[in-house]
């Protein structure tokens, strides 16, 4: 497989989630869920700590500090279901 047809199979994949609007719905769940675990709170914090102490404020090095964290601090149980989501998905565009 050439490497671009990777990138064209997720290409096409995304255009289907969003012309069905299975993208919005997953995009949806996956906000309440961060939200209702306190992700988005904590995040929030973090930033706005952060860049209360950074001198002179830089929005790019904000983002690539709290970048590793907020990714590694997603919680497992939000992880799966939107894994699960997502599959569910995949699998209704690809048969």
């Amino acid at each position: 497989m050439p490497p671009n047809d990777g990138n064209t199979l997720y290409s096409q994949l995304r255009r289907r989630l969003i012309e069905s609007g299975d993208w919005e719905q997953i995009r949806i769940m996956l906000n309440s869920k961060l939200n209702e675990s306190g992700w988005t709170d904590d995040i929030r914090h973090r930033s706005k700590e952060r860049a209360r102490n950074m001198d002179p404020l830089s929005f790019q090095t904000l983002l690539e500090e709290i970048r590793t964290h907020a990714q590694t601090s997603i919680p497992l149980a939000v992880k799966r279901e939107t894994t699960t989501l997502i599959r569910q998905n995949l699998e209704k565009h690809i048969v």
